[in-house]
């Protein structure tokens, strides 16, 4: 009889939990509906603020994703085999991020009608471009990468017999693929901050340390939200897909990265603020803790609860044992994420932009708070990633090779 309640109980969310799922995708195409419809204009952007929610989004998906390419290189090319048993969630997560970030690329391009265009005009002096071309090609690589795991489900191997075979053929090309996918990813990674750090008309963002500071973000953020997940997703099925050697190993792994991305955030901080003085950056610094909450959200929500706190969480050998403080570690990390990449973005489009000293109080500060219409893309874009992870979680062999012990036995 406790049995079946529980079944029951289990059931009755699995429904509430897709139809929550359902309700936000549908405010997503309705939002993107009219954003079709209408274009930008019903939008808060503008030609001096440019990028908002939408990048944002984009941005921490992206980041979100790295433990594709960061734990799988441990497991593929590095042979270490203790993380092949998460490198395929890892791989999973990459793909969900990947394309719930060009959902929300197809929004904030204005034209999506064009997105092919990078393709076929190719501009080799772009850094956008060369964005585009690494998102189309290594979002292919982790559909290569995913296959097997796709080819190995009992879904398709009722109607494909032959699917595991073939998994276990594109499975050997797994090292080749993980190194293409490797240098695609830190190509990327450090592009979308270099896209950034070489705009001399934006001197808060003007800066070589920023492509760098993407990389070791992503990489730290990325590998704690995929041992997130799978913690996540243990205490949901009440069985250890992980044991606790891998657990500790990842730990260490994410910690020790956001530790150093830590390390290069103080020293960009005491070289471009500290010890030297650059007018333009010292202005726009004091125009923003001025007029927006950047200082305290950079301070506070990056640097403290969003690193410093979850790497300590990690690092702790008593505390990565629970499963409650490793969780919170992984939200808290994609707190932190979201509200650098939020930072990052918006800090150098609120600053007005002036050609004379001393005319940046003349013009006033670029305001920009999300529209309505921009919300609701976000929350389908959430919805998407959500549903994808649930029904992958659920229907695919994301852990072959993991020993299904009771959750806690460790």
């Amino acid at each position: 009889m406790i049995g079946t309640l529980r079944r029951g109980g289990w059931a009755s969310s699995w429904v509430i939990w897709l139809a929550l799922l359902g309700l936000l995708i549908g405010i997503g195409l309705v939002a993107g509906g009219l954003v079709f419809v209408h274009g930008l204009k019903i939008t808060a952007l503008t030609n001096r603020v440019p990028w908002g929610l939408w990048i944002t989004v984009d941005l921490s998906a992206i980041a979100l994703g790295a433990g594709a390419f960061s734990l799988s290189t441990i497991a593929y090319i590095f042979r270490v085999k203790a993380f092949q048993r998460i490198a395929r969630l890892a791989v999973f997560v990459g793909l969900v991020g990947y394309t719930a970030a060009m959902l929300a690329l197809l929004m904030d391009i204005g034209r999506p009608d064009r997105f092919w265009h990078p393709v076929v005009y190719w501009n080799i002096h772009s850094v956008l471009w060369e964005i585009t071309m690494c998102v189309i090609l290594y979002s292919s690589v982790l559909v290569v990468e995913f296959l097997p795991v796709l080819l190995e489900s009992e879904l398709v191997r009722r109607r494909f017999p032959r699917g595991p075979q073939l998994g276990h053929w594109l499975h050997r090309l797994t090292p080749v693929v993980s190194v293409l996918g490797l240098a695609l990813s830190l190509l990327h990674q450090s592009s979308l901050g270099a896209t950034y750090g070489v705009l001399v008309a934006r001197p808060i963002w003007f800066k070589p340390s920023m492509p760098v500071m993407f990389i070791l973000s992503a990489v730290a953020a990325g590998g704690m939200f995929t041992l997130g997940v799978a913690i996540l997703y243990e205490n949901f099925t009440r069985q250890r897909k992980i044991d606790s050697t891998l657990r500790r190993y990842v730990s260490i792994f994410a910690g020790l990265m956001m530790l150093a991305y830590l390390y290069l955030k103080l020293w960009d901080f005491l070289a471009t603020s500290y010890y030297s003085h650059l007018p333009a950056r010292a202005e726009a610094l004091d125009l923003l803790s001025r007029s927006t909450p950047y200082t305290g959200t950079f301070w506070l929500v990056e640097v403290v609860l969003g690193a410093l706190v979850p790497a300590v969480i990690l690092l702790v050998p008593r505390w990565r044992q629970r499963d409650l403080w490793v969780m919170l570690a992984a939200g808290l990390a994609v707190i932190g994420i979201i509200v650098n990449r939020w930072n990052v973005t918006l800090s150098g489009l609120i600053v007005p932009l002036d050609w004379s000293p001393g005319a940046a109080e003349l013009f006033p500060v670029n305001a920009y708070l999300p529209s309505l219409i921009e919300w609701g893309v976000a929350l389908g874009v959430l919805g998407y990633a959500l549903l994808l992870l649930t029904l992958g979680l659920r229907f695919l062999p994301m852990f072959p090779e993991a020993h299904d012990k009771p959750a806690g036995s460790d």
